[in-house]
This record gives structure tokens, sequence and C-alpha cells, in this order.
């Protein structure tokens, strides 16, 4: 291992665990540089979601960072793991060296994921209203949105690893700026053929005043495309 390496701290999207960035995991390793998959409250299999809001998804991130007293980390946040990495910040700002988006929103202050995008706002609300435990989940329609790009095996196995998602994950906002406002640097990456995000990613990387750098596939190309995904954290 290379001595001082950064260590990424990499954030799922809604529905999925830590197990959807193993691939890359390794493969951050095998350059050199520690890298932790983390699974956030109520996300896995078998976990409650009851009472959980966004503030403890927060609290998640820094409770694995601060218990392992890591340094010189790379925060890096997939799609609405973007809230959770970008409150996280805020509090590890003297422990975290940069943070990076990939295929991510980049939360605005106050406005919560729900918030994002009126065409499905209701759609939201309404499916979880309807859920007796408050969580929202993935149907089969949507799973093309996310793995546009592989067979529909695949497909139906990536279902079969998706949990219900806290709903106030998505109801719940946050009040910080983006985390350059904080003087941290931030990168975001982006899939060619991302049909999932609440907005274009491109959108998303202005808030930042960033232009993304482009890597093959889905919204789940950190699955699809592990090796690209890879070379483009450790480029940016």
């Amino acid at each position: 291992m290379t001595r001082n390496a950064a260590t990424f701290v990499l954030v799922p999207g809604a529905w999925q665990g830590g197990w959807s960035w193993q691939p890359v995991a390794r493969r951050l390793r095998a350059a050199g540089h520690p890298a932790l998959t983390l699974t956030l409250p109520g996300l896995a299999d078998g976990d409650s979601p009851a009472g959980l809001r966004l503030a403890d998804a927060v609290a998640a991130v820094v409770h694995e960072v601060t218990k392992r007293d890591l340094e010189d980390v790379v925060l890096v946040a997939q799609s609405w793991g973007g809230y959770p990495v970008t409150g996280a910040a805020h509090e590890l700002a003297g422990r975290v060296s940069k943070v990076i988006y990939y295929n991510a929103l980049v939360p605005a202050r106050g406005v919560p994921l729900v918030d994002e995008n009126e065409d499905y706002a209701t759609m939201i609300r309404t499916a979880i209203d309807a859920s007796p435990d408050g969580t929202i989940s993935v149907v089969p329609e949507q799973v093309p949105l996310l793995l546009p790009d592989v067979s529909e095996e695949a497909r139906r196995l990536f279902f079969e690893l998706l949990v219900p998602q806290p709903g106030h994950y998505f109801l719940d906002a946050l009040d910080v700026p983006d985390v350059t406002a904080i003087g941290l640097p931030a990168a975001y990456v982006l899939s060619e053929n991302d049909l999932a995000l609440a907005r274009p990613g491109t959108e998303f990387a202005a808030r930042l005043g960033l232009t993304p750098v482009m890597v093959p596939g889905g919204h789940e190309s950190m699955l699809t495309h592990p090796d690209e995904v890879t070379r483009a954290l450790l480029a940016v």
C-alpha cells in the first residue's frame, strides 16, 4: 500500500448498500488506496427504517470516519448519497481532502431530493404516505433506468438486492451550503448514459462550477464499468 494514500469512503445511493461499491473498492485497494464501503442506516437487509431521518444518514458517515480516526479522506457519493456526503463533509472538514459526486445529486440548501423534480414529487410523496412503514421502494419497471446497458437477468438480480428506502431520506433537506463554500475541493463524475438523476448531471455539476468527467455506462456504472469508474475517481 502506498504510504499516506488517501482513503476513499464510498457512499451508495438510494435502496443500496455498500455492496454496490465493492468492485470499485477492490480496484482502489489494488491501486494502493484504502477504501471503505458504507451501508447507511435502514439500508442493510433486515434493517428497520423506523424513525430514520436524513440526519441519521449524515451522522452514520461521520461516525464511520471518526471511529477509525481517518485523515485525508476522499468522500465519494453516488446518486442520493450526495445528501449524506454533503452533510458529513461539513462536519468532517478537517479530515476530508476532497468530495467526489458520481452520478449524484449536489444538494441545494433547503431543498430535499423530492423537490428536485416536479414530475415525480407527487409520486414519491404518495408512495411514502401509502407505505405502512414510511418507505419507498423501486418497482421492476424502474430498473432499466438504473441499468440501461445490461441483460434482463442482470436487472432481475440487481432488483432482488435492493431494499426499501426510508422515506425521510428523500423528504428532508440539508441546511448547509455546498462543500466548496468551506474550501473543500470537489469533482463530478458522470456516466454517459445516466437516465436516473432528478436533473441532468451537468446541472448538478454546475452548482459547484464543475464540468463532469465522463465515464461509460448508466447510473450504476460502478457495477458495470468498475475499471473506468475507478480510473476516474483516481484522476479527478
